[in-house]
């Protein structure tokens, strides 16, 4: 028998904010069984998604922290200070122990690597709905760690990388030139050519070279 308008039990408003098709048909495929959650809009970059959260009244925003044209952690920024309620879920390939404190500085509620499987983001959707912070057991240990032993770690420097000097490493792991991250950050390339030498100052890099490739460890999981 089917229960009356009335007695339907809510749905969950989500967003999700990915630029690979795949990862989006998928999510909308998990989540599309699971009774009380509701994939109603997609996005592939920032002003996708803000234009979906002017439409629609969503509970929850799965965003990926890398974003075609722009970055994750920035929209994040944006989301949490013109949508205070709404709860944020950073899904990512990136490796959680350099990521996952940065995720939560910016405003989200959890994060999640994509390797993790569904069962996992299902967890992280139900703490997160219920008002809880969501990470996972290896990296809360991570942190009980860092916070008892600050300089033990091989992530433990990027702590000291201001926000924007951890987007420009954030740039440089994909991939870019000075440039073409001067025109993404809208800066001059002196700016940020000053940010790259601050970042190799407090990383203890002897040259350019050093900081692409440490850049591109970190992107691609350390």
């Amino acid at each position: 028998m089917n229960l009356p308008p009335e007695r339907q039990p809510a749905q969950v408003r989500i967003l999700i904010v990915d630029d690979h098709p795949i990862v989006r048909e998928g999510m909308a495929s998990f989540l599309g069984v699971q009774a009380n959650l509701h994939l109603c809009c997609e996005a592939s970059n920032a002003e996708e998604a803000l234009a979906a959260m002017e439409n629609c009244r969503h509970d929850l925003a799965i965003v990926d922290i890398s974003l075609d044209g722009g970055s994750g952690l920035e929209l994040i920024k944006v989301l949490r200070r013109k949508y205070p309620q709404l709860a944020i879920l950073t899904l990512s390939m990136y490796d959680e122990t350099a990521f996952a404190e940065r995720a939560l500085q910016a405003g989200a509620n959890g994060y999640l690597m994509k390797q993790k499987g569904t069962k996992n983001i299902l967890a992280a959707v139900q703490q997160i709905l219920a008002g809880n912070i969501y990470l996972s057991e290896a990296m809360l240990d991570t942190l009980a760690q860092r916070q008892a032993s600050p300089h033990r770690g091989g992530v433990a420097p990027l702590a000291g990388l201001s926000e924007r000097e951890f987007e420009v490493l954030h740039l440089i792991g994909q991939g870019l030139g000075t440039r073409q991250i001067a025109e993404r950050l809208n800066r001059s390339v002196k700016t940020i050519e000053a940010h790259q030498a601050r970042i190799k100052g407090k990383l203890q890099l002897d040259s350019g070279r050093d900081l692409v490739r440490f850049a591109l460890q970190l992107t691609e999981g350390l």
